[in-house]
């Protein structure tokens, strides 16, 4: 794998300068920023800027998310920095209040972990088949709190990469941490994005 991530920011919808609300995606393993952008196609709002990092050789990190933190460094540190960058640029502009940060797979799971490590009051956080990464046990005292952010967290039941618990545990640490957490799993969907959790996503952009 290469370093540094984001060498490309692919945006949709309205001007950052002139949108009322922003949403960062962020794609899964193997995946583009052009697809991760279906979802913005599908959710699509007026007023609402769309930006999607891209990662370098299309991945966030080597390995699964339940692998040990550190075979996942430098890649996991340099991915962490992208969305740190992504959310200052939208940062400069407007509130992030009016920021949905969203994830699937690989993304769901860097989404996540970012939020949990920068947590405050978001628009909302969706984790589309997701969880926090680390080994099982991971400790996760982590400082701050998400003070009401809405989040989503939505897989299969029958995920290939996503055990259920570990959505659960990632669902029980946000809880913990200070947000209106919402879990659902959809009965052998496999691993893909569903039209509930499409339908879902607009309802929490339609709150902001």
């Amino acid at each position: 794998m290469s370093i540094p991530h984001g060498q490309r920011i692919v945006e949709a919808g309205d001007d950052l300068r002139s949108a009322r609300a922003a949403m960062i995606l962020l794609h899964g393993r193997g995946a583009t920023a052009e697809d991760i952008m279906t979802i913005a196609s599908e959710v699509q709002r007026p007023g609402w800027a769309y930006l999607a990092p891209q990662a370098a050789g299309n991945a966030w990190y080597p390995n699964p998310f339940t692998a040990p933190l550190e075979s996942n460094e430098p890649y996991l540190s340099a991915a962490l920095d992208i969305v740190t960058q992504t959310v200052e640029r939208v940062e400069a502009k407007l509130p992030t209040q009016r920021l949905v940060l969203l994830g699937f797979s690989q993304g769901a799971c860097l989404a996540l972990e970012w939020a949990v490590r920068n947590a405050r009051r978001y628009g909302a956080v969706v984790g589309l088949s997701g969880g926090l990464i680390g080994p099982d046990g991971t400790p996760r005292d982590y400082p701050g709190s998400f003070a009401g952010t809405p989040v989503f967290l939505g897989c299969s039941d029958i995920d290939p990469f996503i055990p259920m618990p570990r959505v659960v545990d990632a669902g029980e640490v946000i809880r913990n941490m200070g947000a209106e957490v919402a879990v659902r799993f959809y009965p052998g969907m496999g691993h893909m994005v569903g039209i509930e959790e499409l339908e879902t996503i607009r309802r929490l952009m339609e709150a902001i």
